[in-house]
């Protein structure tokens, strides 16, 4: 079906944008100081623009670009291979490289500026996810990003002991993140405890790095786990959501809603 037909996108803007010499999609909905939603994996799928809806009903304007996949195709594993399979060795991406900030990163980083200067408040808040949840922290080298979420953050690759503990930028950017967080942005992360693709060593190296300013999220989904989280659960805000009241993952949701709310300074919708 093509992707500007595709009713699950129906209520988004579809625009572009242009910076690095690279021009791409982008699905914008809603009003209010601006989330940059980065996909994961395989892309735009329904259960992403669903989290982008919610952005949208909490007073955000939801800002998605397309990195790669068709935007608004559901999850099937073949579709998914195939896209990691060509994220792996695209250039843009850094999957294995230790120390080493993505280069799509600079791209987003321009695409939150415009965010903000179209879109108004204190800043921009950004929720990377899996293959791009480390991309929020990146693109907090940039003042405009103000609430940066990092939704189980698996680049680089956990292969070996190094990159279990990596957490995907370089040194100097790191150093800028630190002097930021020093200032008193904060930085929200989420993972489930049992997802190897984001390893318990590399929330030990945020907390180490950024001290108080790391708020982590880690949901049991250890073997026997109270809620019955399987052990392979590992998209928080997408396709491992179970939505209802109590649950640890809708508490994951709430929390970053509430998040970017107080850094974005959006008031909570009145639900009278």
């Amino acid at each position: 079906m093509p992707e500007d037909t595709n009713n699950v996108l129906d209520e988004f803007r579809r625009t572009t944008f242009e910076a690095e010499g690279e021009r791409r999609d982008v699905y914008e909905a809603g009003s209010g100081p601006a989330v940059i939603v980065i996909a994961e994996v395989p892309g735009i799928t329904p259960e992403v623009a669903g989290f982008a809806r919610r952005l949208v009903d909490a007073g955000f304007t939801a800002v998605m670009p397309r990195l790669f996949g068709e935007p608004g195709r559901g999850l099937a594993m073949g579709y998914a291979a195939g896209v990691m399979a060509r994220n792996c060795v695209a250039r843009e991406f850094a999957t294995f490289a230790l120390d080493r900030t993505s280069p799509v990163t600079a791209w987003l980083r321009a695409l939150a500026r415009d965010a903000h200067a179209r879109c108004g408040g204190p800043g921009v808040g950004v929720v990377g996810m899996c293959f791009t949840g480390g991309f929020a922290l990146g693109m907090m080298v940039d003042e405009n990003v103000v609430a940066p979420v990092l939704s189980q953050p698996s680049l680089p690759f956990p292969i070996g002991a190094k990159r279990k503990a990596a957490v995907g930028i370089c040194g100097a950017d790191l150093e800028q993140v630190k002097a930021r967080a020093a200032q008193g942005t904060c930085i929200l992360g989420l993972r489930f405890t049992n997802d190897m693709a984001v390893p318990a060593e590399r929330f030990e190296t945020l907390r180490r790095e950024l001290g108080d300013a790391f708020i982590a999220v880690e949901i049991d989904s250890s073997p026997g786990n109270v809620y019955g989280i399987p052990r392979r659960a590992h998209s928080v805000l997408t396709n491992d959501l179970v939505d209802e009241a109590g649950h640890p993952t809708r508490a994951a949701l709430d929390q970053v809603l509430a998040f970017l709310r107080d850094r974005l300074q959006v008031a909570a919708p009145d639900v009278r």
